[in-house]
């Protein structure tokens, strides 16, 4: 009898065991996962001291990737990934001018650059907001005829401003301001940054889609709040109407009117900031939202450096991206290796590129604000 009870508890330890990890595999089907750096490779772009261009605003031959690189977006065209990244020179008031660089490679991994960056502040309509900081932070969709559009970051030393730009070629770009112009100056005047534009993948493109005949954009750096378009370059905030919810944004020192999809988390690797990642990715469950966080030395994740920045994934309705469905508990990515521990800025895992490439998954990120990686995955979500 005591044989037969042994083996009855055994096996419902097993089983038990076997229905945890079932559950545990069914609670993350809804995220992209498990992403393995690929130390072989890493990091995967450097800085180039020998790449200069004459810069239009000094009218002077500046080596515009000298200090550093990093924070791109990615792009697959054909037989070809494209990175689009950040590099900065070591000139100006402003720890050096950002332009946005561009490299290709055919697998993935390894990189040949394009000599002059492909989009920098010029003498135009936009240098006031781009002089000195420069352009940064770029993040890239593509519509159903194959325009490419660039959310990024103006930064004129004071503020930062989200922009957008267009091109045919990933080489030539057309510059249309703030995405918010159309929406009124007071949302153009305030702090506003990185933009993921909803996409679906195809055959390696991320394609923006429409939901409820909208396009819609998670932005938004201490909180995450979202935006509508009709046309990919003229957005409008979604608005907060109730007044018990506008709060004030003590980073950015202004009352908050917009509407908070989500925040940060006491006593998580989210708890100083969130800021949107790559592009969103519609699946049959949702979108996934990859983001970007914070670790604040007070009330944050104590095994954790203070100040790191790690990424999370978020799973939104595919009917309502206002809607959250799923937040993962952890991040899944965050500075473990000595080039993402030590940098310019230190303990710095950021993650801005998503591509579906060779049958892989891949993440690029800038590691410690001054070179690239890349991570891989082999799920396969629907």
């Amino acid at each position: 009898m005591l044989k037969k009870l042994k083996i009855s508890l055994t096996f419902g330890i097993i089983l038990f065991t076997m229905v945890q990890c079932a559950n545990e595999a069914q609670k993350s089907i809804p995220f992209l996962l498990p992403f393995t750096k690929n130390a072989a490779v890493n990091p995967c772009l450097l800085p180039g001291a020998d790449r200069s261009f004459v810069c239009p605003v000094r009218n002077t031959k500046v080596f515009w990737e000298e200090k550093d690189v990093f924070n791109p977006a990615s792009v697959v065209k054909n037989d070809t990934l494209f990175l689009l990244y950040r590099a900065e020179d070591v000139l100006g008031k402003y720890n050096g001018t950002s332009r946005i660089g561009l490299a290709y490679s055919f697998d993935g991994y390894h990189f040949e650059k394009y000599d002059k960056p492909v989009l920098y502040p010029n003498n135009d309509e936009f240098k006031k907001y781009e002089w000195e900081g420069g352009c940064e932070d770029p993040r890239v969709v593509e519509d159903e005829d194959g325009v490419y559009y660039m959310t990024y970051t103006a930064y004129d030393g004071d503020k930062a401003r989200l922009f957008v730009a267009t091109s045919t070629d990933l080489r030539n770009w057309t510059k249309h301001g703030s995405v918010f112009t159309k929406a009124g100056t007071q949302y153009v005047d305030m702090w506003s940054k990185s933009g993921s534009v909803l996409c679906r993948e195809e055959n390696g493109k991320m394609i923006a889609t429409k939901v409820d005949g909208k396009y819609w954009m998670y932005w938004g750096e201490s909180n995450i709040y979202m935006a509508t378009s009709e046309n990919l370059i003229d957005w409008s905030p979604l608005l907060e109407t109730d007044p018990d919810k506008m709060i004030l944004d003590e980073m950015r020192n202004y009352t908050v009117a917009f509407k908070i999809l989500f925040s940060t988390r006491e006593g998580k690797f989210d708890s100083e900031l969130v800021e949107p990642g790559p592009p969103a990715l519609l699946t049959d469950n949702g979108f996934v939202f990859i983001y970007n966080s914070k670790n604040s030395p007070e009330f944050g994740d104590k095994n954790l450096a203070q100040g790191s920045y790690a990424a999370g994934q978020i799973l939104t309705d595919k009917n309502d991206p206002t809607k959250v469905m799923d937040r993962m508990d952890n991040y899944f990515i965050t500075p473990d290796q000595p080039f993402e521990i030590t940098g310019q800025v230190n303990n710095v895992c950021f993650v801005e590129g998503l591509a579906r490439f060779k049958n892989k998954w891949l993440l690029y990120y800038g590691t410690a604000d001054s070179k690239i990686a890349v991570a891989e995955s082999e799920t396969m979500l629907k």
